[in-house]
């Protein structure tokens, strides 16, 4: 038998699978699909399962909340309606969160790259370079994304591997290009840490880094209460 639950609370591919792994867990519940735009799991068990022991499996999670039916009636607030799909402040704080977390992984892959290549094989060409760094870019952010995952929802490594995968590379690869394309304009590519112009350039690249995918970021959350990370 299947039954349809409503979740609220969710706002990212992260939540989904924090709450689905929280439901599979109930005993007697086979199955368990999420759809994060619509807010609701979909719960296959092998024979019925009280409601309580869905809610008891989520209470370790306050800000998620189950609730029996599919399509709860939406709530109007009068005082704060809807502001509008670029006007929520409140997804901008969130996409500018994650946004952050992407910029933090990036920087810590593309700049160690630039440095090691530049100390160790400096006949690298500059296309090479801003490649390699651009990779090692997307390793990092993967991989912070992962140890938050393990540590923040207590996912195993696999599971927070996969879902730290699985996240939008477009938002990273867009924020690697931004980057490097800045970095590459005002010093050449070129890593020098006695110039203050290098120092410069680093922070105009992470700005312009950050900025590149928030908007995106900010969309997908905002229409599809799907985040990056």
């Amino acid at each position: 038998m299947t039954h349809s639950y409503s979740i609220s609370g969710m706002t990212c591919s992260g939540c989904a699978a924090t709450v689905k792994k929280s439901l599979a867990s109930v005993p007697n519940v086979n199955d368990v699909q999420i759809d994060l735009s619509k807010g609701v799991a979909s719960i296959t068990m092998s024979q019925h399962v009280p409601f309580t022991k869905l809610q008891e499996s989520l209470s370790a999670y306050p800000s998620y909340k189950i609730s029996e039916g599919s399509n709860p009636a939406k709530s109007i607030n009068p005082i704060n309606p809807d502001p509008g799909m670029w006007a929520d402040i409140k997804v901008w704080k969130r996409a500018s969160l994650n946004t952050l977390n992407c910029l933090i992984g990036c920087s810590i892959g593309d700049f160690a790259m630039v440095i090691y290549l530049q100390a160790y094989f400096p006949s690298v060409s500059m296309t090479a370079k801003m490649i390699l760094a651009t990779i090692a870019g997307l390793i990092t952010s993967i991989f912070l994304e992962t140890i938050l995952l393990h540590w923040r929802e207590s996912f195993s490594w696999n599971f927070a591997f996969r879902t730290a995968l699985s996240m939008s590379l477009l938002s990273m690869i867009a924020m690697e290009l931004a980057m490097n394309t800045t970095d590459f304009m005002i010093t050449g590519g070129k890593a020098a840490f006695g110039n203050p112009m290098y120092w410069t350039a680093l922070i105009v690249a992470m700005v312009v880094g950050f900025l590149a995918p928030l908007p995106y970021n900010y969309y997908k959350l905002k229409k599809f209460n799907k985040a990056c990370h």
